[in-house]
């Protein structure tokens, strides 16, 4: 793509996404200014996608945008900060054509402006290969107020929001292997929804947490490990949506089930420690306890899990 090209494509296609941010510039500079906000620190986390690692190849291109913004704000929103601002990285395959381009646009348009994020700079740039994209997402949080994955104390409580198991059995459904009607499960998987309204819980109630992408058993991990404790967790415990009861029903093994919606990922709910009862909106699921041992359980057995979820490399 050349300059003149590139620069008009993103006048034209991302300009409009800077909700007026005079830091970004109208995107026309190298470069964005955050203005620093006293009292707060400014919290920084980015993700990628690829195609055929993140989402099924030939996935609808809004769809991808949308997500792209969903997972980022996914971890601010375990870090209990105010999403305000991002930056774009984009690379278009060859095969990407003017209307796919408009089409993540238009996707990524609408997510920002629903979760009020400007956008305040990037790059887009060609590739041979996959559909590639990532986003660093910027919030606030009151100044030494993010909560870490380190903080768990032994003694407090395991606890996750929402449901479990939705994210993985989303992914299946999109695949063609398990019934869905309606498309609820593959709308899960496709569009999950960052748990942004956690904030002031997580701020109040949390001594550490983590959003769970990789695998509910991994996430709750990696707290652990950030910690210098371990865990129990009780699977029999694990929220579980209608839908996804529904499929636990019917299947012969139950135990290898809940550990499939336990360990499979894209749930982008919050997994925290907290002292006490677990917060309005969360499950006790576990205990935090002396380190550095892993113990999932079903039904008072302990198991053997040989991978907690999601692993990158």
């Amino acid at each position: 793509m050349s300059g003149a090209d590139e620069f008009s494509e993103i006048a034209r296609l991302f300009r409009p996404f800077t909700l007026g941010a005079p830091g970004a510039f109208d995107l026309l500079d190298d470069a964005a200014v955050v203005a620093q906000r006293p009292g707060f620190d400014l919290v920084v986390t980015k993700d990628a996608v690829v195609e055929g690692v993140h989402f099924p190849v030939g996935e609808r291109p809004d769809l991808i945008a949308r997500k792209l913004v969903r997972v980022n704000l996914s971890d601010l929103a375990a870090k209990a900060a105010e999403p305000f601002g991002c930056f774009l990285a984009v690379a278009w395959p060859s095969a990407f054509d003017g209307a796919q381009r408009e089409a993540f646009a238009a996707g990524l348009g609408e997510d920002l402006a629903a979760f009020g994020v400007a956008l305040l700079g990037g790059d887009t740039v060609s590739t041979p290969g996959p559909f590639t994209a990532s986003l660093t997402a910027l919030g606030w949080v009151p100044q030494g107020g993010m909560v870490r994955r380190a903080g768990a104390r032994v003694g407090d409580i395991l606890a996750v929001s929402g449901a479990i198991g939705d994210g993985a059995l989303g992914l299946m459904a999109a695949r063609g292997e398990i019934e869905d009607p309606g498309g609820w499960l593959a709308g899960r998987y496709r569009l999950p929804t960052p748990r942004l309204d956690l904030r002031a819980v997580l701020r109040r109630d949390a001594s550490a947490a983590a959003d769970v992408s990789d695998g509910l058993v991994a996430d709750a991990g990696h707290i652990a490990e950030a910690s210098g404790v371990g865990l129990r967790i009780d699977l029999d415990a694990v929220p579980l949506s209608p839908a996804a009861r529904r499929w636990l029903a019917a299947q012969p093994d139950r135990t290898g089930a809940l550990v499939r919606l336990a360990t499979g990922g894209d749930d982008y709910e919050v997994v925290c420690a907290t002292r006490g009862a677990p917060p309005n909106g969360f499950t006790a699921i576990g205990e935090i306890t002396e380190g550095p041992a892993l113990d999932v359980r079903l039904d008072g057995v302990r198991l053997e899990i040989a991978q907690g979820g999601w692993r990158h490399l």
